[in-house]
């Protein structure tokens, strides 16, 4: 049956009021608001939104060796090494300065705060560096013509019984702890070794004369290597243990010694005590090097505790260049008084002194670092070559004199 005029009238009644309130719901506004707009008042204001704060940016993450322990921060590879932040390891152990003397067969161990030897440890023949183990429970003395490395118990002080390793000129630990690299330069191999016992896993012969210093990367997947008697540079691959890279410094006669990467990892510095200055190289591309001039016979490389500074001996004038990684230059130059040959050495756990052997002066200095004034000069035996302050900072140790993440 059709609607009824009464009908059509209510329907189209109905449909009309429904449009006008589904009209009003979607304005966002009630009866309140409608009465305040047709008297002329403003509308109620919402409550203000709090702004956002700013996310900080995630660091990248850096995919390491496997195996190493993981980067604490991209921009500082050395920020594990800030002022006497000791590892729960070493934080007991006696801080003592443990001087290797070539030609006299011996480590002079330093008190730090009287500036006295407090002993002195027979080794075998020539020593050369002593070197922090990548746990940081043993200091192993490299007796590179006696063909053996001494371990010394740094909590005790005392030398264990010597293991057999041949031409141990330097040590390194890869920065997963695997292994040891034995820097065997007369050889002309890079030995991978057990990291205890030192028993010998891997051999890489090298085609260049006198392998002797290196850093490694960032990400701990290659290291670049200095050699001595050819004036050149050797790039390896860590996991692979393969020498990957290799170069000729562009300079007649370079003698490349000590090796640091900066506190970016985007540059590796080469101390050339024949160029007379530190060689900047990228390692990534490994390409060609631009020399920055600091110094007659440039030799060894020190980071400060606050990453900003390198400190750089110069064996041939008696002095210490200090470059500032921030500026990108050379901002002081400390001259001993007296002279003498600042060879390699490391920096104080509270990060106050440099300690530095003199090479053919048979003494040690210590340095202050705020003024570069000398604090002292220790006697100690013929031919000191590189020395090891000890305990430092860090996590695990790499190598060298003291290189440690």
């Amino acid at each position: 049956m059709p609607p009824t005029p009464l009908q059509r009238t209510l329907v189209k009644s109905t449909l009309i009021a429904g449009a006008a309130f589904v009209a009003l719901a979607a304005c966002g506004t009630g009866a309140k608001d409608g009465a305040d707009q047709a008297r002329g008042t403003k509308a109620a204001v919402p409550a203000p939104v709090k702004p956002v704060k700013p996310v900080k940016p995630v660091k990248a993450a850096v995919h390491g060796l496997p195996g190493m322990p993981p980067v604490l921060d991209p921009r500082d590879v050395y920020a594990a090494d800030r002022p006497n932040k000791l590892s729960p390891v070493v934080k007991d152990f006696p801080s003592r300065v443990y001087v290797p003397n070539t030609e006299s067969d011996t480590v002079s161990v330093i008190d730090p705060k009287t500036y006295e030897i407090i002993d002195t440890i027979r080794v075998g023949r020539q020593p050369q560096h002593v070197v922090p183990s990548w746990d940081m429970k043993t200091l192993w003395v490299n007796n590179d013509r006696g063909n053996t490395l001494t371990p010394i118990d740094p909590r005790t002080g005392r030398a264990g019984k010597s293991v057999e390793v041949h031409d141990p000129y330097n040590l390194y630990f890869t920065p997963n702890g695997r292994y040891a690299v034995v820097m065997a330069s007369l050889d002309r191999e890079l030995v991978f070794r057990d990291p205890h016992s030192m028993e010998r896993k891997k051999t890489v012969p090298v085609s260049c004369y006198g392998v002797n210093h290196a850093d490694f990367s960032l990400d701990g997947r290659y290291f670049i290597v200095s050699c001595e008697f050819s004036g050149e540079l050797l790039k390896v691959d860590t996991e692979k243990m393969k020498v990957i890279g290799q170069q000729k410094l562009p300079f007649r006669g370079a003698m490349p010694q000590d090796v640091k990467v900066s506190p970016d990892g985007k540059r590796f510095y080469v101390a050339d005590m024949m160029a007379d200055g530190v060689w900047v190289l990228d390692g990534d591309t490994f390409g060609k090097p631009t020399l920055l001039p600091t110094g007659k016979g440039t030799h060894g490389l020190y980071i400060s505790r606050d990453s900003r500074e390198m400190y750089i001996s110069n064996r041939g004038e008696g002095t210490v260049s200090v470059f500032d990684f921030t500026e990108n230059r050379l901002t002081k130059k400390w001259r001993l008084p007296g002279g003498g040959s600042p060879d390699m050495g490391g920096v104080s756990a509270d990060g106050k002194v440099l300690w530095l052997s003199g090479r053919y002066n048979a003494e040690v200095y210590a340095i202050d670092t705020r003024t570069g004034a000398q604090l002292a000069r220790v006697k100690v035996g013929s031919g000191p070559h590189g020395l090891a302050v000890y305990p430092q900072p860090g996590r695990y140790s790499l190598g060298h004199t003291g290189i440690f993440r």
